[in-house]
């Protein structure tokens, strides 16, 4: 079995904290996900998490005007430069102190960075899609001015569109104007008059107004007109006798109660205004009137974030709180994207057998069902008044199983998702462990209260029998593939094998020297995994119920000290434990987690350690670092457990003795890395974990980044188009995977006539062939031309069919998504000829002289239906034709 898993997507985070980015084009948003950043594709419905990590969570985003350079930075400074397209990062750098506010110029050359009080301007990278004027320049982070002015924070930058000004907006109650270089009869300009920190100032679109905004929700317009002195703007008589400078020429407030403004952005094309508050609400306004267009209360949490697409129309939410990420278009008043992730820790994950789609089950009391392709979460379960333990897929069907600590067991289907059949005791109890027969027919589940196993017919609903012989809480419960068996682990150090459908429901007992933590069985059903509270790893046989190897797992999982551990992580080992456990699908390798930050991959035959896996490496996260800085520790105890950040004023506001607001229960915790559980996809190319930062997936499948062939500075984007504009297709095509952008592959695709498809396929190199394969497959499931990527692939195994034949390892992984691709054609085809088959022959049999005048009104736009079963009609007439005899 292949041991090359590489991390593939996050699951389950959508937001935490930080700052949302729209994609110039408007279709895709950037969300910081703990220290890494998922990107949300809002027109394909799919979602990616970038490879690269950070050794922090990520604090600020910014995009280039061109949407390839993205720059991230960490709650330490440390930031990342990105190119987003091709998800690789370029440079390592660090600010050496947190950064506030961060912003590119609309010219792209440079961007601004706040440090603090401080205001730096740094000049950007630049690459052959810049302005042909401007000279390449590959070194980044070149430090261009400093600008010192502010007495506290900078908490946002605005650049006007000229790209020669910025606004600061800080929480010393006033915004500022700069130059970016020396003007002429320009000095530096603050506006003052708010009464609480501000949280945004931005240009007009003509830039002859300012709009700036403050916490106690007071919105303030700037012109720039003469100076009245001692006289008040609307004693103004029109004059322009006095000085010249910015003044306040209207002022407006958001009367929202007691809700405190949070966020804003504003749209300098639309005038539109989007403000966030803490009570949950949004409001759209429009200025300069300051008219309310649009109000909605997503949640009781605040807003943290709020961002605006280039066309105005979808609005971005985050909420750090409940992890929620919602896009919301406000003309048509409907979401484009809602997702929230699980607000406690998971439990439990499950593959569905088709291995699209992964179940986890969490302490929120919430059951969520993700689509692996898309990275989605497509529903969740709410019934369940209490955390659910367990989940579980029935062998047939699209049943899911669910055990809670509610004392129910649900069954759920997930064709109409519906909870269709409940399980419970005689007896109140807490359910933590669940298993299901492979035929579908019986469901059992373990408790922490009783020490019994209940077991449930699934059809009727009936408790049929209780399992009793174990003398402390059943852990973990697991049948055998084949059905024969049911394995219970304990925390009373054993593990008993039941013949569950057997009269005398006897049961063999294996003896342990720790508590049982979790229990796997082979697919092949002789032979099962067992791991303990001590960090052992056994491994037993099913028939001869004997030990056949033994494994310490406590050096391989130890890992990552906390902030109070007393000894090294390399001395901790102690503590470390396996907490679950999975087999792969041909059973050769096992993957374990547990309370520490690795994964460890191994081989069951040999009982060697094929790999280990780095969960996290997240700084914010307990158990991470190897190693204390002794500079950190304090008289009173480590400086990472002290809460150094001021609260919000509306919080720490206690006026009186004894009269204090806010919640005084809050307190602020560091998350400890874990490992919760484990599972491998059915067929065996991918396993997902659940930890504390979400679910990660780790794939075999191999998703091409920015690996060039031959790559030299005459391989441009505009070269390559200026190819194909010459009629050079084969070299156009090679180009094109040698830059490997796809959107440029897919231009010089679409510009191919299909008269030259066969001789450019017969003389495409080999070394391009998988590459080539998989991006007609993409473009296949993506494209609405049938018909001309039907020919694509009718060509390429035509020609190529014998040498793929020959390798047909090498291609196997992209011989599947073609066999994909094609299958959704197929399915897609079947539908639209079941729907319209009746009316097709109804076409079909009519008199020519009635179908020429029923094209005639199809072509003026009568009879649409009939002009589309037509339309399919002819779609599956080419099919047919392309199809072997």
């Amino acid at each position: 079995m292949k041991t090359e898993f590489k991390f593939s997507n996050l699951l389950g985070t959508v937001y935490c904290k930080g700052n949302l980015v729209f994609t110039p084009d408007g279709d895709s948003l950037l969300s910081p996900v703990g220290n890494r950043v998922s990107v949300f594709n809002l027109v394909q419905n799919s979602s990616y998490t970038l490879p690269f990590s950070h050794r922090r969570n990520i604090s600020r985003l910014a995009l280039n005007p061109a949407g390839t350079l993205l720059l991230s930075v960490d709650e330490d400074g440390r930031a990342i430069l990105t190119h987003l397209p091709r998800r690789l990062a370029l440079h390592h750098f660090s600010f050496k102190v947190p950064i506030s506010a961060l912003s590119f110029s609309p010219s792209g050359r440079y961007f601004a960075a706040g440090v603090g009080r401080l205001i730096e301007i740094w000049h950007a990278p630049s690459g052959p899609s810049s302005s042909p004027d401007e000279g390449l320049s590959f070194a980044p982070f070149i430090r261009h001015r400093a600008h010192v002015a502010h007495h506290d924070t900078v908490e946002r930058l605005e650049w006007s569109s000229d790209s020669r000004f910025f606004l600061s907006s800080s929480k010393d109650l006033t915004a500022r104007m700069w130059s970016l270089t020396a003007q002429e009869d320009f000095t530096p300009t603050t506006l003052g008059g708010h009464k609480e920190a501000l949280i945004g100032a931005w240009f007009s679109g003509d830039q002859e107004a300012i709009y700036t905004v403050s916490q106690d929700g007071a919105l303030f317009q700037w012109t720039y007109a003469p100076i009245m002195d001692g006289a008040p703007p609307e004693d103004d008589d029109g004059k322009d006798d006095g000085p010249m400078g910015w003044r306040i020429a209207r002022r407006h407030y958001f009367s929202q109660n007691n809700a405190r403004l949070v966020c804003a952005t504003y749209h300098t094309s639309s005038n539109l205004l989007v403000a966030g508050f803490s009570s949950g609400l949004f409001g759209l306004y429009e200025l300069p009137d300051f008219n309310m267009i649009h109000t909605l209360s997503i949640s009781q949490q605040e807003i943290d974030d709020v961002a605006i697409n280039q066309s105005g129309d979808w609005l971005a939410l985050g909420s750090a709180k409940l992890g929620q990420l919602l896009v919301w278009e406000w003309q048509s008043e409907s979401y484009i994207l809602k997702q929230q992730g699980h607000l406690d820790a998971m439990n439990d994950i499950a593959y569905a057998r088709e291995g699209n789609r992964v179940v986890t089950a969490a302490d929120d009391g919430k059951v969520k069902v993700w689509d692996t392709q898309s990275g989605f979460c497509i529903v969740t379960f709410t019934e369940h008044s209490s955390g659910v333990t367990a989940c579980k897929f029935a062998q047939k069907g699209s049943v899911l199983f669910t055990a809670s600590l509610d004392g129910s067991v649900r069954a759920w289907d997930l064709i109409r998702y519906r909870n269709f059949r409940t399980f419970s005791a005689p007896t109140r109890l807490s359910f933590s462990s669940l298993a299901v027969d492979p035929s579908g027919d019986v469901v059992c589940a373990g408790s922490l209260d009783s020490f019994n196993i209940h077991i449930w017919s699934v059809q009727t609903g009936q408790l049929l029998d209780q399992l009793a012989g174990h003398e402390g809480p059943v852990s973990s419960l697991a049948f055998a593939p084949s059905g024969g068996a049911l394995v219970s682990g304990s925390w009373d150090h054993t593990v008993r094998i039941w013949n569950v459908f057997d009269r005398t429901q006897t049961s063999e007992t294996l003896h342990f020297q720790a508590d049982i933590t979790d229990i796997a069985v082979r697919p092949d059903s002789k032979q099962i995994a067992v791991s303990t509270l001590d960090g052992q790893l056994s491994f037993w046989s099913v028939a001869e119920a004997t030990q056949s190897a033994n494994l310490d797992g406590r050096r391989d999982i130890s890992g990552g000290r906390k902030l109070r551990d007393r000894r090294t992580a390399a001395n901790a080992a102690g503590s470390k434990n396996l907490r679950c456990l999975s087999y792969s699908a041909d059973g050769g390798c096992i993957i374990a987690g547990g309370s520490s930050k690795y994964l460890c991959l191994y081989d069951v035959l040999s009982g060697c350690l094929l790999k280990r896996y780095t969960v996290s490496v997240n700084l914010s996260l307990q158990g991470t670092q190897e190693f204390l800085n002794s500079r950190t520790m304090m008289e009173v105890g480590p400086a990472g457990l002290l809460n150094d950040e001021a609260e919000p004023a509306y919080v720490e506001d206690r006026r009186l003795p004894g009269a204090g607001r806010g919640d005084f229960s809050s307190r602020r915790t560091q998350p400890e890395v874990r490992v919760t559980a484990v599972a491998f996809s059915p067929d065996g190319r991918a396993f997902c974990a659940a930890s504390t930062e979400g679910l990660l997936i780790y794939s075999l499948d191999r998703d091409f980044r920015f690996d060039p062939f031959d790559l030299d500075v005459d391989v441009t984007r505009a070269s390559t188009l200026k190819t194909v504009e010459e009629g050079q297709y084969l070299q156009a095509l090679v180009m094109g995977f040698r830059l490997n952008e796809t959107f440029l592959q897919r231009r010089i695709f679409e510009a191919i006539p299909l008269t030259e498809v066969g001789l450019l396929i017969k003389q495409l190199p080999t070394v391009y062939l998988a590459r080539f394969i998989r991006f007609v497959a993409q473009t296949t499931d993506a494209s609405p031309h049938l018909e001309r990527n039907l020919r694509w692939i009718e060509a390429l195994l035509t020609t190529h069919g014998p040498h793929i034949k020959q390798n047909v390892s090498t291609f196997a992984q992209e011989l599947r998504v073609l066999q994909k691709a094609v299958g959704t054609i197929q399915a897609d085809l079947a539908r639209i000829a079941e729907e319209n088959l009746y009316l097709a022959d109804f076409v079909i049999s009519q008199p020519a002289s009635k179908i020429d005048g029923s094209s005639a009104m199809i072509s003026n736009g009568s009879h649409g239906v009939i002009g589309m079963a037509v339309r399919r009609q002819r779609a599956k007439f080419v099919v047919d034709g392309l199809a072997p005899q």
